[in-house]
This record gives structure tokens, C-alpha cells and sequence, in this order.
């Protein structure tokens, strides 16, 4: 047998076994040292030898990614690639191509280009040619969208397998580190020569709604930061879906000409307490059909729209329908909660099998009206009094679950056995927390739990979950920016090795500083335990000793990173300021104190409180200025409901002015 027999043999040994484990772990494969003279070259000494061939017609984000790919390689080695769009007449000797493309079928003659999985995407390298590439759906006459603001998005697919191959590579091969967003937190390995050995690598995300996972960083949030979550595999997901509240406008709609629809209350009237939060008579044919004719008009406008919802608004604890027919679709057995009516708090069963019966309901009712649209589905949403599982509806199976159980960084043992008993019966099922904790967390105040978001990722992947969406997460980096990371690196691949990637993270974030500040973040960790999980007040562990404890850590680790390590040193600084902001936060809460124990408002106590705060705003500001990303800038502001225990000055947002007089 000759070298070439010998090699085509081992390729393919190489791809069958790419294809076996592929789902169970993921590359992370060392580049080779500048004098390694590897299979195939990509640089060598600082010189490109390997174009990078974008298939043609290629939709914008794999455009970008190309792109993207060629200024890393640059970054890394040097040498920035060409970057080709379409198949070249003459193939050249050595390629990096992006996405599929028919030559492809010859060059990899022993690798299967047909994606068979949502997402599905493939990373193979021979001796002569790199192949990056993924399933990709798209349609060419619907690709634009708004954001919020109403600027448009181009560039919409159903699937952006190919983009996300390629940051898995720019990860996991060429170990290019997004440790948060900004030119702080890239991390790039220095390296002349890129020479790969042969290999094939096969993924597919288990949980295909990844795009909330950040809602801060969301695609059709265009800020600073945004790319963060599409580097990290987030924001390109396959499943979008409002996890919201999707009848908020319809009392401005319809409470004048078709009060029917409104939730019939004990005092015989039609309505809630305001058009925000006001719920529906789910029982009503009138509505049903209102739902479907908006359904009708929003797939005229974007057939794109693949998930409708049918969630209730929100006030989880009062206004729901009593009229009959309603009462008649809760469940006698279903476990007690307790409401609010007309002022007064009753006991009532749970809504879980009112409200899915109406999805359901929607449900059939979209799948005869579009009987060759398999992909669409209807969202009913497990929240408040809908967290347990139905006693007797079960989804039907275009109904999608997506389920406030809040049991990630606050105790919830109750809510993650309902997500249990859901996940037997529900077809499709997407975990969506609040995330709260005692310990400062929607302050944005130091609180990370890494390891507990390895054991959740992984628990709701076992349950066969098929996404992931997170509400309060503000972007405090300097204080919560591991257990970001994590969540970002665990919903993409939730069976990977978590404490691998927690500890390359210190390593590649701090360098000869990554053991002490490991030390910092499993202080903090701790303290997030104790405040969040075991009910300890938070100035018995804020406490001086701590603080003084949680400096002198830094301190260390300012020493170590040192002269001749500059990005380490200004890491450390960046994460300085998490404790400074919590060091500010807990000078104002004595002054607080003061001020609500006194009977007769002190004008002495609040003249005190007043000029400490101006004087930590000056602070915090100067803090926002110089580090945009270490606290979220737009949200740190005096109308923050989530400040208001520390801020003498706290006003609404009704209330709020440009700014303290």
C-alpha cells in the first residue's frame, strides 16, 4: 500500500470517528509550533497559503464570518488570506473553503455534505484543504427584519450553520478566547505558522433557542457588545420565539369595539387592572379567531415567523377570566396558588391546564390552516400559576413550552421538579428563568455561580430541552462576567467539560495572575452561596473582613500579572472594578438605614445620604466612562429600581428627570 493509500485510509478512519464523537465533545486542537511542517499549511513563517473561498450568492453573516475569519488568521499569524467569493476557474492547490460548495465533493471524496440535523456543522481538514461549513437555510426574498429602534437587519436565515462553524474553528482549533465583549477581553495565541493535521469534526446544538440567552445581546439589539453573543454560536440560533407577553396591545385594540375578549371579572365587568396586564377569556371562539387572523397577516408580512404566542400577560397573580367556560377548563386537583381579586388575596388551583388548553386550542387551529407548515408552532408559557404541570392537557406536538422556573442562581428545588414533570410530556420545552439572587444580582453586584450553570446546563439538556432563555442579565461584566461565560460556553455545547473551560478561562483571561484570581471569583462565588442559596444577610458577609479579603487578592494578582504582561494587568484592574462598584453600593446602605429608622425625615441623615450618593454617582460615572463594558452603562442610573435600596434619591422612571439636580 502506498503513502497515499495509507493516508486516504487514515482520513477516513479519521471522519468516521469525527462523525461518532463529535457530539459528545468538542476540539480543541493545539496549533503546531513554527517549525512543525504539518500535512497542511495555512501559514507558514508569516506567509498566507491558503485562500478562503466563500461559496457564491453566500448570504451576509457567512460573508461576515469569512471575513471574520481572515482578520483572526491575520491577527494570530500575520498573514491575512485572501478571501474569494464563488468557486475560482482554477482550483488552488491549497484552500480554506466556506461553506458548501461542489468542489468540495471532490476534494473531501470521503466526507458526507448532506447535514441531516438542525444546525448541523463540519469542520474536516486533508493534506491540501480546510473545509468550514454547516446547514444553511435561508430565503433570499424575506432576509430583512427591525430591531427595536426600527433599524433594519439584513441578513435573516432560518439556519447560519456556516457562521457558527467558523467560530467554532476561530474557538476550538486556531483558540481565539471572547472573554467579554471588547478589544479587553479577545484573547489571540501569537502564532507565525498554522499547520493542521488531518481531521473531521461534526456538531449539532441540542438546544436550538439560544438567542435570549443574552437578551442585552440579542441579534435585533444592535449595541455595543452585540457581536460578543454571535462569536459565542448564541445569536445565530435556529428557533426564535417572543418569550414574552404577546397580547399587550390588544385592550388599546379591542377593548372598546369587542370587550368580549377580556378576562370577565368577579364584579361583572370586562378587563383588568391596566392594558398591559390585563388577560384574555381564553374560552372565547371570538378569540381564537382574532389570534388567527393576526397569525394570517404577520406569516403575509414574514413568512419567516416560525413561533406564536399564546402566553398570557403579565400580573401572573390576578385578573384571569371567571366566566364558566373558562373555570371549566382548570383542573379541580391541580395544586393551590394564591390571587388577588378586587383587592383580596383568595386561593384558586393552578392555571397550568386553562392556559394549555388555549394553546392547544391555537395550536390545531394553525396546523389546519397551514397543513403543510410543520415548523409552525405555538409558545404556552409555564409562569406564576402555570409553573406545574397540567393534570390532564397535554401539548400538542406544535405547541411549545417555554417555562419560568427559576431555579438557576436563587433556591428553587419546587420549580425544577415541575420543569421535570413537564419535560415528560411536553414536546418541545425551553427553559426561560429569572434570574434574581439575594446577592446583588440584578444590581449587577459581584455574583457568580459557574459551577452551578454546569450542573443546570446539563440537567436541562437531560430533560431534552431544546433551549435556553434568560431574563436579568444586564451585562456587568467586572462582577458577573465567568459566570457569563459559561452559560455562553455550556449552552452551546451543554455536555462539554465545564471545569476544563472555567479553568482555561482564568488561565486565558489572567495568565501568571490565574490562580490567585481563581481564588477571587471562588470568594465571590461563595459569598453569592451564602447571600443567594442559604439565606444569610448580606452584611454579615459583605463584611470589612471580606472586602479586605477580596482587595488583597487583586492586589496580589495585580503583582503577579506585573511588568511584560500589560493585557493581564489591565484584566485585573477591569475586574477591580466589580468591588469598587459593591464597595460604593454598601457605603450608601448605613445612610439608608439611617434614614428609615428614622421616625421624623432627618435632615441631617438624608443632607448626609444625599451627598454620599452625588459623590458615588461621580464615581460610578467615571467608572461607566472608562470601562463601558465592566458595568452596564444604560442600566447603573438613578432610575434603577433594582439600586433604590442604596439610592437616598430613588425615583421612577415617571419621576425621573435628565439626572440628579
Amino acid at each position: 500500500m502506498n503513502k497515499n493509500a495509507i493516508l486516504a485510509l487514515l482520513y477516513a478512519v479519521i471522519c468516521l470517528w469525527g462523525g461518532i464523537v463529535g457530539q459528545a465533545a468538542a476540539i480543541d486542537q493545539t496549533l503546531k509550533p513554527a517549525n512543525a511542517e504539518g500535512p497542511l499549511q495555512l501559514v507558514k513563517d508569516g506567509v498566507s497559503l491558503a485562500p478562503i473561498v466563500v461559496f457564491e450568492d453566500a448570504p451576509p453573516f457567512t460573508l461576515r464570518a469569512a471575513e471574520e475569519l481572515a482578520q483572526y488568521i491575520e491577527k494570530i499569524s500575520g498573514a491575512r488570506p485572501e478571501v474569494i467569493v464563488g468557486e475560482p476557474d482554477i482550483l488552488p492547490q491549497s484552500a480554506i473553503w466556506v461553506g458548501f460548495q461542489p468542489a468540495l465533493n471532490k476534494l473531501f471524496p470521503l466526507v458526507d455534505f448532506n447535514f441531516q440535523h438542525p444546525e448541523e456543522i463540519l469542520i474536516a481538514a486533508n493534506q491540501s484543504h480546510l473545509v468550514i461549513a454547516g446547514r444553511d437555510r435561508w430565503d433570499p426574498q424575506h432576509m430583512t427584519t427591525q430591531d427595536r429602534r426600527g433599524c433594519d437587519i439584513v441578513g435573516i436565515q432560518q439556519e447560519y450553520g456556516t457562521a457558527n462553524a467558523v467560530y467554532t474553528f476561530l474557538q476550538n482549533v486556531l483558540r481565539v478566547r471572547w472573554l467579554w465583549p471588547g478589544e479587553l477581553g479577545e484573547d489571540v495565541v501569537a502564532q507565525p505558522t498554522i499547520a493542521l493535521e488531518p481531521f473531521a469534526y461534526r456538531y449539532h446544538p441540542q438546544f436550538r433557542s439560544r438567542n435570549l440567552v443574552f437578551m442585552v445581546y440579542t441579534l435585533h439589539k444592535q449595541m455595543a457588545g452585540n457581536e460578543w453573543t454571535r462569536f459565542q454560536r448564541l445569536q445565530l440560533d435556529s428557533l426564535d420565539f417572543n418569550p414574552g407577553h404577546p397580547f399587550s396591545g390588544w385592550w388599546d385594540r379591542f377593548h372598546e369595539t369587542h370587550p368580549e375578549y377580556f378576562a370577565l371579572q368577579p364584579d361583572g365587568r370586562r378587563g383588568g387592572v391596566d392594558g398591559r396586564t390585563v388577560k384574555l377569556c381564553v374560552s372565547n371562539p371570538a378569540v381564537w379567531a382574532q389570534w388567527l387572523s393576526d397569525v394570517e397577516e404577520t406569516l403575509k408580512r414574514d413568512p419567516n415567523q416560525k413561533v406564536f404566542g399564546a402566553n398570557p400577560n403579565d400580573g401572573w397573580t390576578y385578573g384571569y377570566c371567571t366566566c364558566e367556560s373558562c373555570r371549566a377548563w382548570d383542573h379541580p386537583e391541580a395544586e393551590t396558588f394564591h390571587y388577588i381579586r378586587q383587592g383580596r388575596e383568595r386561593s384558586f388551583v393552578a392555571m397550568t391546564d386553562r392556559q394549555l388548553t388555549f394553546a392547544n386550542t391555537l395550536a390545531r387551529m394553525l396546523r389546519e390552516r397551514y397543513p403543510g407548515r410543520k415548523d409552525l408552532l405555538v409558545t404556552a408559557i409555564g409562569y406564576g400559576v402555570s409553573r406545574p404541570a397540567p393534570i390532564a392537557a397535554v401539548p400538542e406536538d406544535n405547541v411549545l413550552v417555554a417555562g419560568v422556573w427559576s431555579f438557576h442562581n436563587q433556591p428553587g428545588d419546587e420549580d425544577r421538579e415541575w420543569f421535570v414533570e413537564w419535560s415528560k410530556i411536553a414536546p418541545q420545552l425551553i427553559w426561560r428563568p429569572n434570574l434574581s439572587s439575594a446577592a446583588g444580582w440584578k444590581a449587577g453586584l459581584p455574583n457568580v455561580s459557574p459551577r452551578r450553570v454546569i450542573d443546570d446546563m446539563r440537567f436541562v439538556a437531560d430533560q431534552k430541552g431544546i433551549g435556553v432563555a434568560m431574563d436579568w442579565i444586564f451585562g456587568a461584566w467586572a462582577g458577573q462576567g465567568p459566570h457569563y461565560y459559561m452559560l455562553a460556553q455550556m449552552v452551546w455545547n451543554p455536555y462539554a467539560d465545564g471545569d476544563a473551560i472555567l479553568a482555561d478561562y482564568y488561565q486565558r483571561a489572567f495568565g501568571p495572575a490565574a490562580q490567585t484570581m481563581t481564588r477571587y471569583w471562588e470568594l465571590i462565588a461563595r459569598a453569592a452561596e451564602q447571600i443567594g442559596f442559604e439565606g444569610k444577610d448580606e452584611r454579615k458577609v459583605w463584611t470589612e473582613a471580606f472586602m479586605s479579603d477580596a482587595y488583597a487578592l487583586l492586589d496580589q494578582a495585580a503583582k503577579e500579572a506585573g511588568p511584560g504582561a500589560e493585557v493581564y494587568a489591565k484584566r485585573v484592574a477591569f475586574v477591580r472594578v466589580g468591588l469598587d462598584y459593591l464597595r460604593l453600593m454598601l457605603e450608601m446602605e448605613p445612610l439608608i438605614d439611617r434614614l428609615n429608622e428614622t421616625k421624623a425625615r432627618d435632615p441631617e441623615a438624608m443632607k448626609a445620604a444625599q451627598a454620599r450618593w452625588k459623590a458615588a454617582w461621580v464615581e460610578l460615572e467615571q467608572i461607566k466612562k472608562e470601562h463601558p463594558f465592566a458595568i452596564n452603562a444604560g442600566y447603573v442610573t438613578p432610575a434603577n429600581r433594582y439600586l433604590q435600596k442604596y439610592n437616598p434619591e430613588y425615583r421612577s422612571p415617571e419621576q425621573q428627570g435628565d439626572g440628579l439636580e
